[in-house]
């Protein structure tokens, strides 16, 4: 018994198992809607392109998150812009929009001395998190999960029917660039969790699970924010015996639960087609 409560005695695995409960709730809530709106090389565009505005801000000497936070945004705007006003489809430009961005903060990191290591931005540091990235994480994740909870009826009939959703008067492109913005918030909140790469697992799998699970958008909710904290907390322990990075390990898990719910929802289906009518 001693032997399972090992992590929890190291001051190291406290704040990944306290940045992990934190950045839980907010990343599913997302990943409902950006599922729905099939968001998801958005999400990986965004999360990509926030590279180099991490390297800038460090140039600069300003936080790391700022720098993250205004590279999303950029990437967000201008992706928004390139789809509106070329006759190329949105998810070509998102791919041209994150490599080039991507590739642009590869070729600045090279550029710069810093004693931050590539690794850490790309797929995260949980067990070197600190007292100020909790605080980030924490009051970033409520306000990204506060702004979801009280829109998330306009969000879910924006997705669904944008027509409508203009028709009866709501602002649909505060609606749409409002969502990008909480895209980019996430992101610089999982930034020390996960990293730039591995974020893309949490903004879209606990969404995808809780789709094949449920087709009640209120109960998507619920358990999507169930299976990325139990995720989250069961890679960061299971990497402590593995010897393995929690960030991946989490991804790991997440991606198990991910193909336990398809078989549990291709089960379901053929049980239903065989019953009688």
């Amino acid at each position: 018994m001693s032997d399972l409560l090992l992590p929890f005695q190291f001051p190291f695995m406290h704040g990944a198992f306290y940045i992990a409960l934190l950045i839980g709730p907010p990343t599913a809530l997302l990943s409902c809607f950006l599922v729905l709106k099939g968001w998801s090389l958005m999400g990986d565009a965004v999360s990509h392109a926030v590279l180099p505005g991490v390297v800038l801000a460090y140039v600069v000497g300003l936080p790391l998150i700022v720098g993250a936070f205004i590279a999303g945004m950029v990437c967000s705007l201008l992706t928004g812009y390139l789809d509106a006003n070329s006759r190329v489809r949105q998810d070509t430009v998102m791919g041209v929009v994150f490599s080039g961005m991507f590739g642009l903060g590869l070729v600045l990191y090279t550029k710069i001395e810093t004693n931050i290591h590539l690794d850490h931005i790309l797929f995260g540091n949980m067990l070197g998190v600190g007292t100020a990235d909790l605080w980030t994480s924490g009051i970033i994740g409520v306000i990204v999960s506060a702004a979801l909870l009280i829109t998330w009826k306009d969000l879910l009939l924006n997705a669904f029917d944008p027509a409508q959703a203009r028709a009866i008067g709501l602002p649909t492109k505060l609606l749409h660039y409002g969502l990008l913005t909480i895209l980019s918030l996430t992101i610089v909140a999982t930034l020390k969790a996960v990293g730039l790469i591995l974020a893309i697992g949490l903004l879209i799998a606990p969404g995808a699970i809780a789709f094949l699970i449920t087709k009640q958008f209120r109960h998507m909710l619920i358990i999507a924010v169930v299976v990325s904290t139990c995720a989250l907390v069961t890679g960061v322990y299971l990497s402590f015996f593995l010897g393995s990075d929690p960030g991946p390990t989490v991804i790991l898990v997440l991606t198990a639960l991910f193909i336990l719910a398809f078989i549990y929802r291709t089960i379901a289906n053929k049980t239903r087609e065989a019953q009688p009518s």
